[in-house]
C-alpha cells in the first residue's frame, strides 16, 4: 500500500465515520448519503489513489481535466464520475459523452445542447439543478433565494424536465463562503424546502436527491438532508495545481 493511497484511505474512512455520526445524529439512516470525492485540480496519481482508497464515486471541475482522468482510469469500470462544476455551453459535449451524472445544470440553454449530444451519442445523462440560494452574483444557477419567486422558475424548469435525454433527480447549491459550518445552515434548508416544493409542482419528477456540502460544512449539510456531499481537501489534500475554469 502507497504512502499517499494509505493516508488518502485514513482520511476518506475518517470522513465516512463522520457522514455517518451526523446522519444518526439527525435520525437518518448513513446509507442514504453518498461521499463524492472531488479530485479537481490534482494530478491523475491521486484520482487513482483515491480509487484504491475505497472511492466509488469522483467529482470533477473541469470537462476536460476530468475526462483525462476518467480515460486514464477506464480500468476502474464501477467508479461514477462526476461533474460538479460550471459548464460551459462549449464543453456540453464532453460532459454529455462522458460522466454518470453532472451536479451543476443550470440554464435551459446548457440543459438543451447537453439534451442534443446525448441523443446523438445514444445516451441519458443524470443531472441535477443547480439554484443560487444565497444571491451572489459569482455564483451559477436559477436565481432561489428569493422564495416568493420561486413560482417564476416553473415554465423553465418544466422544459428542462421535458428533455428526452436528460434525467432530472435532484438538486444543488453552493451556499455563500462563511466562516463556520453553521453558517451555511440556513442555505441548505433554503434548498430543502425548495426540494419539498418542485416536488409538490413536479409529482411525476424524481427529486429525492439533495447535492450539498463540502470539506468545510458536510455535517451540517448530512443533518439538513443532503444525499451527497462534495468532499475534496479533507481527504485528498489541497489542490495542487492551478485550472482554467471549464
Amino acid at each position: 500500500m502507497s504512502e499517499l493511497m494509505s493516508s488518502i484511505r485514513e482520511r476518506y474512512l475518517q470522513t465516512l465515520d463522520e457522514i455517518a455520526s451526523a446522519a444518526r445524529a439527525a435520525g437518518r439512516d448513513p446509507g442514504e448519503v453518498k461521499l463524492v470525492v472531488v479530485t479537481k485540480a490534482q494530478p491523475l496519481e491521486v484520482a487513482r489513489a483515491a480509487i484504491e482508497a475505497g472511492a466509488h464515486i469522483l467529482g470533477e471541475n473541469y470537462p476536460e481535466e476530468g475526462v483525462m482522468k476518467l480515460q486514464s482510469l477506464r480500468e476502474f469500470s464501477a467508479v461514477e464520475w462526476h461533474m460538479i462544476g460550471h459548464v460551459q455551453s462549449r464543453k456540453a459535449q464532453l460532459v454529455a459523452e462522458n460522466f454518470n451524472l453532472l451536479h451543476s445544470l443550470d440554464s435551459l440553454k446548457l440543459a438543451s445542447r447537453l439534451d442534443r449530444f446525448c441523443g446523438a451519442a445514444g445516451r441519458t445523462l443524470q443531472t441535477f439543478l443547480e439554484f443560487n440560494v444565497g444571491g451572489e452574483d459569482s455564483k451559477s444557477g436559477w436565481s432561489a433565494w428569493d422564495e416568493a419567486r420561486w413560482p417564476v422558475l416553473l415554465d423553465e424548469l418544466a422544459a428542462v424536465i421535458t428533455l428526452p435525454n436528460l434525467q432530472v433527480c435532484g438538486l444543488m447549491a453552493m451556499p455563500p463562503l462563511g466562516g463556520t459550518a453553521e453558517f451555511s445552515r440556513p442555505y441548505f434548508q433554503k434548498l430543502k424546502r425548495l426540494q419539498e416544493y418542485l416536488i409538490l409542482q413536479f409529482p411525476h419528477v424524481n427529486f429525492s436527491e439533495l447535492s450539498m456540502g463540502t470539506s468545510t460544512d458536510f455535517k451540517v449539510a448530512v443533518q439538513e438532508g443532503a444525499t451527497l456531499v462534495r468532499v475534496g481537501t479533507a481527504i485528498v489534500g489541497p489542490r495542487q495545481y492551478k485550472t482554467e475554469a471549464g
